[in-house]
């Protein structure tokens, strides 16, 4: 079986001798080197490793912002949908003080005032940001060249989860 590498050099697909590649593919009879990789397709040396460090910063980011948070003892959906349902309460909180609602957080439905739910708001966006702020700050750091694995478990808003995400290197 060969494999058909894509021209980011990240992925790849089981392929036999007479299918089709796709258009920035590249076949290797064995698992090539990064540097067999980035001579392929034309990458500067090391330049193959930031990019795939960059993937995994970033798919660490979103498994930490999604990961939820706990404001005054409930536990929070920090998910994509539940950041867009919150903002609308907030702006329904800021447009009318005394609105009030039924959340379904985690553990279940709550009601919240309006003060209550801009402070959800508030917490769930200053744990979205620290979360961009450390890939930022991760992303800076692989393309001096200074990233390692034991660095992306580090640093992120607290409330995340702390598994080992998959390695660096």
């Amino acid at each position: 079986m060969l494999r058909a590498y894509s021209n980011s050099g990240t992925a790849f697909r089981c392929v036999a001798q007479d299918w089709p590649l796709a258009d920035g593919e590249i076949l290797f009879d064995h698992e090539p080197t990064v540097q067999e990789l980035e001579d392929a397709f034309g990458f500067a040396t090391g330049e193959l490793v930031v990019k795939r460090q960059l993937e995994l910063i970033a798919q660490e980011r979103f498994r930490r912002e999604s990961s939820g948070i706990v404001v005054d003892g409930v536990a929070i959906d920090t998910s994509r949908d539940s950041q867009s349902l919150i903002a609308g309460m907030a702006v329904s909180a800021i447009l009318d003080p005394a609105y009030q609602c039924s959340y379904k957080a985690v553990a279940g439905f709550i009601d919240l005032r309006g003060p209550q739910i801009l402070q959800v708001a508030k917490a769930v966006r200053s744990h979205v940001q620290a979360c961009f702020d450390r890939e930022k700050a991760l992303s800076e750091a692989a393309r001096a060249g200074t990233c390692n694995s034991e660095m992306l478990i580090e640093g992120w808003p607290e409330g995340a989860p702390q598994t080992p995400p998959e390695n660096l290197q």
